[in-house]
């Protein structure tokens, strides 16, 4: 009869016995408020945002790349942060684990449907730094309703969607691969511009990093560093053209966004 049961409920049920089970896990973590201002950024990513950090209990809207995303959340899960995941079932854990993640405190919703915001509302009760794809457009009044929540208990969010009286919004532009000759090679790592506008530095702020880096997180890219055999950024960048059929070996670079 259990068995029965549990195969009739309804995706809105699964989805309503994950929010309770979310709820219990988060009342047994216990996270005091964070008295901090920021939380940090890879010093690869020092001087795009003002105070040198997110600021705490806001919202900013940013480029749907997950190695975007892993670089804005590598710094604070170093540290020794929780960090959280909501709607993105695709994000490759061997590139979050490459760009300094801790895997081990880092929580994965990868499917809330349409309880995306009282999964998020749960998850600021715990977790300092959010990630979250809504998949639908974000209405005025739910984004007020999680704003006052951020505010409250001191934790950030990261959506890829445009949000309302968001804090700023952080792009990723302009990606170059390197590692290309003439039909062949192998694609190493990619040179892109990262650039922030918030509302206390209305003029944009950029930097130019490798993302990802030799190691798979994110570097400062040299000055005068070159490309070699540039492919197409905006079309590789979104997975609609691919390098030539000669290349030898390709990296799984997609898993990293």
């Amino acid at each position: 009869m259990g068995k029965a049961t549990l195969s009739a409920l309804s995706p809105a049920d699964e989805r309503a016995g994950e929010i309770l089970r979310l709820r219990r896990e988060i009342g047994r973590m216990q996270r005091r408020r964070s008295d901090d201002p920021t939380l940090p950024l890879d010093p690869a990513l020092a001087g795009l945002l003002p105070g040198g950090g997110l600021q705490t209990g806001t919202v900013y809207s940013v480029s749907p790349s997950p190695s975007l995303i892993f670089a804005l959340m590598s710094a604070a899960s170093r540290r020794g942060g929780w960090c959280a995941a909501v709607g993105m079932p695709t994000l490759g854990l061997e590139a979050a684990a490459a760009s300094g993640i801790d895997l081990s405190r880092l929580i994965l919703v990868p499917s809330p449907g349409e309880r995306w915001l009282a999964v998020v509302s749960a998850l600021s009760e715990v977790v300092p730094l959010i990630a979250m794809n809504p998949g639908t457009p974000v209405r005025e009044a739910e984004a007020a309703r999680l704003a006052a929540r951020l505010r409250d208990r001191g934790s950030t969010l990261l959506t890829t969607s445009p949000w309302p009286q968001g804090e700023g919004l952080i792009t990723l532009h302009d990606p170059h691969w390197e590692g290309l000759g003439e039909g062949w090679g192998l694609l190493s790592d990619r040179t892109v511009t990262v650039t922030a506008q918030t509302r206390t530095t209305p003029r944009p702020q950029s930097v130019r990093v490798r993302l990802p880096g030799s190691l798979g997180g994110v570097e400062r890219a040299a000055a005068n560093g070159t490309t070699a055999d540039r492919v197409t950024a905006d079309r590789v960048e979104r997975g609609v053209e691919r390098a030539p059929a000669r290349i030898a070996a390709v990296p799984d670079w997609r898993a990293a966004g």
